[in-house]
């Protein structure tokens, strides 16, 4: 990870080894800044205070190395970020290489002080939310301001489900399945149920529509065609005079041989140039139009004449037309604009009153199915509880035991599983029938989308001392080997690949102090563990020791980070031990310190 601008870093290169890096140095070195590099890393909350003075930005880039077939590289391909291969792992697994990126800049100063903040993954720009959602799966932070986390009801009851493997999971997951369908019956049944009215007058609406839809009985293209229909009735007399003057123009009743109608007219000029046809060849073209001429205006006339038979003025024809173009556009006013979408409203109509009248069905069969998924529900909460119940007696014991090797012999740890109670206002539909623990009666108790259960850790110091929940019943110094001790405990129960401890040593020393070294170096066999500490029992298990050194000019202050050899780390060792660094006495008292930290190792 390479951290500029950052606090009083300028500039630093942390190489962080596997499994187990300490990092110490001076109070007020910046070792802090480390931790606060890889909160931001992993999408922490950015402040314009963490911005080094003088610097108009911090810079965190990171390394990561992922499977390369796991579920942190398939979400970042989602992103579009690039994903290089890497070497194999101890176990010969493939593994993939990721970079990560977070820029965090100021602007305006003081109260007005506004942050910029950028994230970038495998070379592309992501939200920070993206970075904090890969997080969750690659890191763990734990400080005396990350405590929270523990701390949290639905972290324990997670970690405890973790804790107990399949006995939990392959319930829960069952249980969760039928939690998914009984919302989504729960969800219809109570839409029906509570839009009843409002659903009665929709139906009511529809009939009445339909009722007029079915008296008019309308047809596609109707419209139209009544349209001309209605036309034509109304203008039959001008219709009637315009055919008869045509056609008295076309052909007169006239018996004379040349009449004053066109027919007349163009049969006697068609006769004419047939007489002297074979006369001149150049004529024949002219007989042949007027030929056709004639033939023409006779069947124009023809046609005319049957037009004019066929007109008759039929004003309650013309009644019956207007009114059913009157009740067409009744509808289209109400269902339209257009006779299509008449139609087309109809249909849709009478398959949405079919669904409303069908409700009452439906209520019914959705009632059922949802007391058979809540019959369900009761016999997979059941057997989550009671996998829970059982899972939290072997965890208490197992963190209560390394408790014991960390200066707490003492304390005890108690997982507490309870049902959540109903409360007396609560819908009892919204319950679930579960039998008590120990009497098996039933009774009913409020469910989620994780059971039934409230589970709390809970902490009993001292002898006699009553059993409180871990954050009213531990100090600061409690909390962080009572975290420590269940992270152990976690380490073989599918861990995160990565830890990171802030001074998770405060408030111990001593014999206490090697046992936290040990319990490290413990969990840094199936994990990396990173851990800030002051302690020199503690640093003296880590596999690497990385220094934090401040210097300043006189103007200016900045620290960096060395990776530290046998010597130097025997140097830093006898300072942490007795503040001289050059002391022959704490040089020789940290060789032996090491030299029995790697016994235990070993």
């Amino acid at each position: 990870m390479r951290i500029r601008g950052l606090g009083v870093i300028e500039d630093a290169v942390l190489e962080l080894s596997p499994g187990f890096t300490a990092v110490t140095g001076e109070t007020g070195a910046g070792k802090t800044m480390v931790v606060s590099g890889l909160d931001l890393l992993f999408g922490g909350r950015a402040e314009t205070t963490r911005i080094r003075p003088g610097a108009d930005r911090a810079v965190i880039e990171g390394r990561v190395l992922i499977p390369a077939e796991g579920a942190v590289a398939r979400r970042a391909a989602e992103t579009g970020a690039a994903i290089d291969p890497a070497e194999p792992g101890a176990d010969g697994g493939a593994r993939a290489e990721l970079l990560l990126a977070r820029v965090v800049g100021g602007q305006g100063s003081g109260q007005n002080a506004s942050v910029r903040s950028r994230a970038h993954l495998g070379g592309q720009a992501v939200p920070v939310s993206v970075l904090a959602d890969l997080g969750e799966d690659l890191i763990a932070m734990h400080g005396q301001s990350a405590q929270q986390r523990l701390l949290q009801p639905a972290r324990q009851r997670a970690s405890l489900d973790r804790y107990a493997g399949d006995a939990v999971s392959r319930p829960l997951g069952e249980y969760r399945a039928a939690y998914q369908q009984y919302r989504d019956v729960a969800a219809q049944l109570g839409e029906l149920t509570t839009q009843a009215r409002e659903r009665a007058q929709e139906a009511d609406a529809l009939r009445y529509g339909l009722a007029e839809f079915d008296k008019v009985e309308p047809v596609a293209g109707e419209l139209e065609k009544l349209a001309a229909e209605a036309q034509r009735l109304g203008s039959a007399e001008s219709l009637r005079a315009a055919a008869a003057s045509a056609h008295e123009a076309l052909l007169s009743s006239d018996d004379a041989a040349v009449g004053g109608d066109a027919c007349s007219l163009v049969n006697a000029a068609r006769r004419a140039v047939e007489q002297v046809r074979g006369d001149d060849a150049a004529i024949a073209p002219i007989a042949a139009r007027l030929e056709e001429l004639y033939w023409q205006l006779t069947e124009t006339a023809t046609d005319l004449a049957g037009y004019l038979a066929g007109i008759e003025a039929d004003p309650v024809r013309l009644e019956v037309v207007n009114q059913r173009i009157a009740d067409l556009e009744h509808l289209c006013r109400r269902h339209g604009p257009t006779l299509d979408d008449v139609l087309a409203w109809a249909e849709q109509a009478a398959g949405r009153l079919a669904e409303l009248d069908g409700d009452d069905d439906r209520i019914e069969t959705l009632t059922a199915r949802r007391d058979e998924l809540r019959a369900r529900l009761a016999d997979h909460a059941a057997e989550v509880s009671a996998a829970r119940r059982a899972a939290a007696e072997k965890f208490a014991a197992a963190v209560t035991g390394e408790l014991a090797e960390l200066a707490m012999p003492h304390a005890r740890i108690a997982v507490h599983v309870a049902q959540r109670e109903l409360p007396a206002s609560a819908d009892t539909s919204s319950a679930l029938p579960v039998p008590y623990p120990d009497s098996g009666a039933q009774r009913l108790v409020a469910f989620g989308p994780n059971g039934v259960d409230d589970v709390e850790l809970r902490l009993a110091s001292h002898p006699g001392a009553p059993f409180l929940p871990i954050a009213k019943g531990a100090s600061g110094g409690e909390l962080s080997r009572v975290m420590l001790a269940v992270e152990v405990v976690f380490a073989g129960a599918d861990p995160v690949p990565t830890f990171v401890f802030d001074e998770v040593d405060a408030g111990v020393g001593g014999k206490a102090a090697v046992e936290v070294g040990r319990r490290l170096a413990r969990l840094a066999r199936t994990a990396q563990v990173i851990v800030v500490t002051h302690l020199p029992q503690v640093a003296a298990f880590a596999d690497r020791q990385l220094l934090v050194r401040k210097e300043s000019d006189g103007s200016i202050t900045s620290s960096g980070v060395t990776v530290l050899d046998d010597a130097e780390r025997r140097r830093e060792l006898a300072r942490m031990l007795s503040g001289l660094e050059d002391s022959e006495l704490g040089q020789a008292h940290a060789e032996e310190l090491l030299a029995a930290a790697h016994a235990e190792r070993r």
